[in-house]
């Protein structure tokens, strides 16, 4: 139950039997066999994902997400070159750190039933069921699955001059029970939630009847996918219409590009802002946040919980010492 003034908490997480969110937001740290990211220190190379991950467990990371393309414009990578760079990945990983939960970042099903079968946990597909198979295979092997939102985007395509029109008939749920605002009052941006959540409850929703624990259903509203900067900073504000869902909310902010553009930074000088909507998000509920800078965002998301009574404080001696 929530304190007076606290928004409600999201759904936990369950992957490979364990829960994960109890007592404060999951960190989902990226490692990327990509050599060309959009933020230059992710480029790994084989040596350089293995130091990374290891870095990323030490500085309080839960999951893992390995990736072997990058998600913007560039060089094809075909099936058989992604398997290659990320499968010996997870199994090291499964190998060196048991404890660490390991998600593969794919939209296709063949990568994702390698990565099964080399251990992975969690697919994460951010390209919005792209290959229709991808979430059987997810659920054929007993792995958890990322449900995104592209607005009907191809992988690794831009957004141009995409609209999201308002329908009061699909609106989102209001954010507050005493929320009374009358229906032509609706902000015109509430356009790009109504479709993010109905998008993500149906995509949930199939992965829940195919088998998969509704608790290893993550939604993400995939903030710059399909949207303009507006739209991102829009479903940052209106996170409990997500939270709403009852599925496992998960925020991948780190470094984008509406946070460059809202401060007019390039990526290597987004992480300040990237820390504030990682605070905002968490504050109303989300639950997993995917980042590059992990130790900050743990602490970021430790005090947030903190805050929200989630967690207790590591020390607590001023005025009673």
């Amino acid at each position: 139950m929530s304190l007076p003034g606290v928004p409600a908490a999201g759904a936990v997480v369950r992957l490979r039997d364990r829960e994960l969110g109890l007592d404060r937001p999951v960190v989902m740290a990226v490692v990327n066999r990509t050599p060309d990211s959009f933020y230059a220190p992710a480029r790994y190379d084989e040596a350089g994902a293995d130091a990374a991950v290891a870095r990323a467990e030490e500085e309080g990371a839960d999951i893992v997400d390995l990736g072997g393309v990058r998600a913007g414009r560039g060089p094809r990578v075909e099936p058989d070159e992604e398997i290659a760079r990320v499968v010996p990945l997870i199994e090291r990983v499964r190998r060196r750190h048991p404890d660490l939960l390991v998600s593969v970042d794919t939209w296709r099903s063949s990568v994702a039933r390698a990565a099964a079968l080399a251990g992975a946990d969690l697919v994460n597909d951010t390209w919005a069921g792209h290959d229709p198979e991808l979430v059987a295979v997810a659920a054929e092997h007993g792995l958890g699955v990322v449900c995104s939102h592209t607005g009907g985007a191809r992988p690794r395509t831009d957004p141009f001059r995409v609209t999201y029109p308002s329908s009061p008939a699909e609106r989102a749920p209001r954010e507050h029970p005493d929320d009374e605002r009358p229906d032509d009052e609706q902000d015109p941006l509430d356009g790009v939630v109504d479709d993010v959540v109905a998008t993500l409850a149906a995509a949930a929703r199939r992965a829940a009847d195919l088998g998969i624990d509704p608790a290893s259903v993550l939604v993400d509203p995939t903030h710059d996918f399909g949207k303009n900067t507006w739209h991102s900073l829009h479903l940052v504000r209106r996170t409990p219409a997500l939270v709403a869902l009852g599925y496992p909310v998960l925020m991948a902010f780190s470094r984008k590009d509406f946070v460059g553009e809202s401060l007019g930074l390039p990526p290597e000088e987004r992480l300040e802002g990237t820390l504030a909507a990682t605070a905002v998000a968490a504050w109303l509920g989300a639950r997993v946040f995917r980042a590059h800078d992990v130790a900050a965002t743990r602490r970021t998301l430790d005090m947030v919980a903190t805050i929200r009574a989630e967690r207790l404080p590591e020390r607590v001696v001023r005025g009673l010492a």
